[in-house]
């Protein structure tokens, strides 16, 4: 599990395989390297991926056939760019962002970039598997960082997120372009709820007095949730 806080930038080159070693090169680097032992997991652009081997500044890692099917890590120019890392959280760690779990829903796009004279307006396309779960003022995960959906087009499946200064400049949102691809994870929260919605309680095994209540707007409102 992760927070969606970035802690350094690094590199991503193919070994053979499904063998990679993914390099450290950010001035924060302490934060990913100060105690990372084999086995630990590491989101790398947003993507868990487990420690086979601990280098002098970095890490050897799988990444499945699957999950360069479905992420960026599979992407040609993964190798030319810079990918986020962050460790998992630690118990009593802070949490500053959301929970991510590194399960990446789906592939997204850049649409678009604006500046202004706080942040960066950045809107991207996302796919069907991801696009329910985006809500405004909802958590995101975009290539493994934790954002605040500003604004939502349902009809275009578009979301557009403001990113502060320091955010843009530790993190590799700063060098997508339009047209370039991110890892979107939608929050976990909203997965769990969708679950409770659609399966009502057709799935209980306990007998037909004792089952749950279906989950309604109302059934919320009764126990406080509304």
């Amino acid at each position: 599990m992760f927070t969606g806080l970035i802690q350094a930038l690094g590199t991503m080159n193919p070994l053979g395989g499904d063998s990679w070693q993914i390099t450290c090169v950010s001035q924060s680097c302490e934060l990913i390297m100060q105690d990372l032992a084999y086995g630990d997991s590491v989101a790398v652009d947003g993507v868990c991926l487990t420690v086979e081997e601990v280098l002098k500044d970095g890490f050897i890692a799988t990444a499945s056939p699957e999950t360069l099917r479905r992420t960026t890590l599979g992407s040609e120019s993964t190798a030319q760019t810079y990918v986020n890392l962050e460790a998992s959280l630690r118990v009593g760690s802070k949490i500053g962002g959301h929970f991510v779990m590194g399960h990446v829903d789906g592939i997204g796009r850049l649409v678009a970039v604006e500046q202004t004279a706080s942040s960066w307006e950045m809107t991207f396309v996302a796919s069907e598997a991801i696009a329910r779960y985006i809500v405004p003022k909802g958590s995101i995960a975009v290539n493994g960082i934790s954002l605040t959906v500003a604004a939502y087009e349902a009809e275009l499946s578009q979301f557009t997120v403001a990113v502060i200064p320091l955010t843009y400049a530790e993190t590799n949102l700063r060098y997508l372009i339009p047209g370039s691809l991110v890892n979107l994870e939608g929050d976990i929260l909203g997965k769990y709820v969708e679950k409770l919605l659609y399966s009502g309680n057709r799935h209980t095994t306990e007998p037909e007095d004792n089952s749950l209540d279906e989950i309604t707007p109302a059934f919320l409102a009764e126990h406080g949730y509304l």
